[in-house]
């Protein structure tokens, strides 16, 4: 009986421990779409039909207004202008940039993990200086030492509370709607640029649900930053895989359990 007690202390402690020592997680999932180079012939890439969109890897300039300030009925960007853009060639490449069109890119699904700052504080963080997720996959690196030609779409909903904020920094078009309106434009082929929105001052009520869309997009080398701070908790909002230290945690305890058997046994002969 000493020994269970012993033991069911030890777990306890164990548990109090782990809630101490690490935050939250919240793992979301969107889809990547990967795109050829401006000027790629028609052919097979990666073993995948493609042919270039003239939007990736052409012109560099800060390009905002390219999307309308309202979602479509879609959940997908609207294209603004009635022609081009300084970084965009018309309508039809750019509907393509969401949407999956086979002979121009291929899609997968993409998750993140943003990890809880400290925790408690209820502050999530994804931070990825190189982000390149297609390295190697669908039409392949082109030649180069990392994928740079790809979107990432990520739709979730969130319940608004007063005081959360949104901080973004990465490169290069990045759009973010909140409640199907723009809330951030980074549009454009250029380094990494940083922009938030408090959400206090949309509008928002209370305890509703709304839904939050991020549109990424890499169109030029040489490099890639995703980095998001927010107090929003997005959904889904739990981490399915167990920490390590709590597989330490349960380790211990069937150790504990299998010694206090064996002790039980020696002592029963």
């Amino acid at each position: 009986m000493k020994c269970i007690t012993s033991l069911v202390k030890l777990f306890m402690l164990l548990v109090t421990l782990e809630q101490i020592g690490f935050g939250a997680a919240i793992e979301l999932t969107g889809t990547l779409r990967d795109f050829l180079y401006s000027g790629t012939p028609i052919g097979t890439y990666g073993g995948y039909l493609g042919q270039g969109n003239p939007d990736f890897e052409s012109v560099i300039a800060n390009d905002t207004g390219i999307v309308k300030s309202t979602l479509g009925s879609d959940g997908k960007p609207v294209y603004a202008s009635s022609g081009t853009t300084s970084t965009t060639h018309g309508a039809f490449f750019f509907d393509m940039w969401f949407r999956d069109t086979p002979g121009y890119n291929a899609s997968t699904t993409f998750t993140l993990t943003a990890n809880e700052t400290s925790p408690g504080s209820g502050v999530y963080q994804y931070t990825n200086g190189s982000f390149f997720p297609l390295d190697g996959e669908l039409f392949g690196n082109q030649g180069s030492g990392h994928n740079y030609s790809f979107t990432f779409e990520l739709p979730t909903t969130f319940t608004y509370k007063p005081g959360q904020s949104f901080s973004f920094t990465g490169d290069d078009d990045v759009w973010i709607f909140i409640n199907n309106q723009l809330v951030i434009d980074l549009g454009g082929v250029h380094g990494a640029q940083s922009a938030s929105v408090n959400l206090d001052s949309l509008n928002l009520t209370e305890g509703k649900q709304y839904s939050f869309n991020l549109f990424f997009v890499e169109r030029h080398t040489s490099q890639s930053n995703l980095f998001f701070q927010t107090s929003i908790e997005l959904q889904p909002s739990v981490s399915p895989v167990p920490e390590p230290s709590f597989l330490f945690m349960l380790t211990v305890l069937m150790s504990g359990i299998f010694y206090w058997n064996r002790k039980e046994k020696r002592t029963a002969t």
